[in-house]
């Protein structure tokens, strides 16, 4: 919902006008005054729309500027400025990363992907693969991400989100097209120097009466990458193609209805790619050679809302949503041969994971005297169905099945005098797991599970400078279909299927303060800062069972694990001077060992410093990137223990030009300088050693009618 009807949300608004006009102006417009003003940015996905500073979530917004600024090839690229949010697994390799919030995530833990949910246009979408990565969609598609951390955001998105959530939007025909164009045609171009990364684009977009259509196509490929030290990164060669059709029909009285139909595909073929997408050492590489690899990920969205001009009670919002990814594995070489039990994951093979989804939510304006209160409640049907085979059969150790859920949630939000806000939540999803006919011969049985999740956040604002604001958070995760069915071979025991697995949970607090001025030091500057601490205890922590004991389950609950930390963000923005901080430090502990969990990130600052010259439309900067020393990590000390756990600094480079005037109008040229000194580095939730000096430029020309 964007829902910007309460006094609280006019007030924050009109005193950030260039943050609404961002909102509101085509994607060529989207780096103009206020573009930094992060915390002043609308957030959409907590329920009914709010702007950053006044959500008591630890929550951010990236949005197209950013998306053309970093030219991201990989999510590692995209999320590397935001605090609390890294990837695990390979550090440059397009299919081999994981999301990690907060230290929740990993390519290399059973089912890890599920405690972060993610969605594309409202669709969900999960993969887990054995060694891969968990999104395959073509960043280039969409105009928006959003990162809210912390199991709040179980209420809306699903129970189990552990870690957070991540909402990934498309672009629309309005984020080209101004009031008065009817079309627009635009091509982009862009080229990276370190992996001779080329990609070439052209979207056309157009509005018909109350109607706007969008058509997207974008290629790209890359040579192998090298890292700091020269070295080749494998297997970071790739070839992509991917689409967009998306259109918006507006109907009904006053237009309160609207139809939204969105359908993007992403195609990334890899030829002699490492079998060990997720990195790691020359061993690694040895023992399972190279694949020919061919990933198709396809997400479709049927959206139809109506708003019942002059009905309070309805806004109601129905969407019919399809994903379906699908990894193909053929050409084995240069490893052990393909052959029955584990070998088969050498063998030509197929993965996939297809989920067709029905959402109804309903938002109702329930505002009485000093109150403004909005009660949003839905419910989601899904049944997604897990693929897995070879040449030789179906997997044992990635099992086939169905997985299917009914999920009933309500989420208030209550304002008073604009100065109270009191959300509450509560979710409770019903699950009925089935195994394929190959897994039932193994031992599978069908499992029915109920997880409930429940939250209570709260923000009081002293003034219109300064509020605070705490949370109280409890999710469940149900296992998958991977953790319960799955059997497998280790240390010379053979473990069966685990189906006396309990849930997950986890019990979170959080609490925080937020200030923000305008006309610090200018009539028109803006300051904003937002920090938050969290407390993070789980408990039934899905993991292997290393008992060494055959016939046990293949998975065991484990006793306890706590993370806690701190984020801070914060921007300044002025007519001719920008600046942005995002810092973030997470500690663990397993309460069972005392040890620190390996997929802790290290302690981090992510530093932005800019000048603006509108006179001749250029906007220049640099970025900081500081990571502590820190003793663990994900198994990634195994090709370079000189590398693995040290501190380390990379710096980077940008220049944005965008001519409003004369026959350049409408050009955009984006041009950084990654990683400037070359820095040879290993991030600890890493496979393998960061990409090296990289020197990226993009540009673009929109032609409007």
């Amino acid at each position: 919902m964007t829902d910007l009807k309460t006094p609280a949300l006019r007030r924050r608004l009109l005193a950030s006008a260039t943050i609404l006009a961002l909102c509101a102006t085509p994607a060529a417009a989207q780096q103009s005054e206020g573009f930094f003003q992060m915390l002043g940015r609308i957030i959409l996905g907590t329920g009914t729309a709010k702007v950053a500073i006044d959500t008591p979530q630890a929550v951010t917004a990236l949005e197209q500027g950013d998306i053309d600024q970093l030219q991201p090839q990989t999510l590692s690229d995209l999320l590397k400025g935001v605090p609390g949010v890294q990837t695990s697994g390979a550090s440059a390799r397009p299919l081999g990363q994981a999301f990690n919030i907060r230290g929740i995530g990993a390519t290399d833990t059973a089912s890890s992907e599920d405690r972060i949910k993610v969605t594309v246009d409202g669709a969900p979408k999960f993969f887990e693969g054995y060694r891969m990565g968990s999104f395959f969609g073509d960043l280039e598609l969409f105009k928006r991400v959003e990162v809210l951390r912390g199991p709040a955001s179980s209420t809306l998105y699903g129970t189990g989100a552990i870690g957070g959530a991540v909402v990934f939007t498309t672009k629309d025909a309005s984020d080209f097209l101004a009031d008065g164009e009817s079309s627009a045609l635009r091509f982009k171009g862009s080229y990276g120097s370190n992996r001779d990364h080329t990609g070439l684009g052209a979207t056309y977009a157009t509005r018909v009466g109350n109607s706007e259509f969008l058509a997207s196509l974008n290629k790209s490929d890359s040579d192998v990458i090298k890292d700091g030290g020269g070295n080749e990164l494998r297997g970071t060669e790739f070839d992509a193609y991917s689409a967009l059709v998306k259109g918006k029909w507006y109907f009904g009285n006053d237009d309160d209805q609207s139809l939204t139909f969105s359908y993007s595909r992403t195609e990334a073929d890899l030829k002699g790619t490492e079998v060990v997408q997720t990195g790691g050492n020359a061993s690694m590489s040895a023992l399972f050679g190279q694949t020919d690899l061919k990933t198709v990920d396809d997400t479709a969205t049927l959206t139809w809302n109506h708003g019942f001009a002059g009905n309070d009670l309805l806004d109601l919002t129905v969407q019919l949503s399809y994903s379906d990814t699908t990894v193909d594995r053929s050409n084995f070489t240069g490893g052990l041969p393909c052959g029955p039990g584990t070998l088969s994951i050498l063998c030509d093979s197929s993965y996939g994971y297809r989920t067709v989804t029905l959402k109804v939510e309903n938002v109702s304006d329930v505002s009485f005297g000093a109150w403004q209160n909005y009660l949003t409640v839905g419910v989601q049907l899904s049944e997604q169905e897990r693929t897995a085979s070879s040449v030789l059969g179906s997997f044992t150790f990635h099992p086939e099945g169905t997985d299917r859920r009914i999920g009933v949630y309500a989420q208030g939000e209550f304002t008073l005098n604009d100065r109270f806000v009191l959300i509450p939540g509560v979710r409770v999803d019903f699950g009925d797991r089935d195994p394929s006919a190959a897994v039932i011969a193994l031992g599978g049985e069908a499992v029915d599970d109920t997880a409930v999740s429940a939250s209570l956040a709260a923000l009081y604002e002293f003034n219109d400078n300064l509020s605070v604001f705490g949370s109280y958070s409890t999710t469940e995760r149900m296992p998958t279909l991977d953790e319960l069915y799955a059997t497998r071979s280790a240390g010379g025991a053979v473990y069966a299927p685990s189906l006396n697995l309990d849930k997950e949970s986890a019990e979170t607090i959080e609490i925080g303060f937020a200030y923000q001025q305008t006309g610090l030091f200018s009539a028109d500057d803006f300051f904003g800062v937002k920090i938050t601490g969290f407390h993070n205890d789980m408990t039934d922590l899905i993991a292997n069972n290393t008992s060494g004991v055959s016939g046990e389950d293949g998975l065991i609950n484990i006793d306890a694990a706590r993370i806690w930390g701190a984020e801070l963000e914060a921007s300044y923005d002025a007519e001719r001077w920008f600046a942005s901080l995002a810092w973030s430090k997470v500690k663990s502990k397993n309460m069972d060992t005392g040890a620190q969990l390996a997929n802790t990130p290290a302690e981090n600052v992510a530093l932005t410093l800019g000048a603006k010259l509108p006179e001749q439309n250029l906007i220049l900067g640099w970025r900081g990137y500081y990571f502590d020393s820190i003793s663990t990590g994900a198994a990634h000390s195994l090709g370079r223990p000189d590398l693995a756990g040290k501190a380390y600094d990379t710096h980077d480079l940008f220049v944005t030009w965008r001519p409003d005037e004369g026959a350049l109008a409408g050009l955009e040229v984006n041009l950084a300088v990654e990683n400037v000194f070359d820095k040879e580095y290993l991030n600890n939730l890493a496979s393998d050693v960061a990409p090296g000096r990289n020197a990226k430029l993009s540009i673009a020309k929109n032609f409007t009618w």
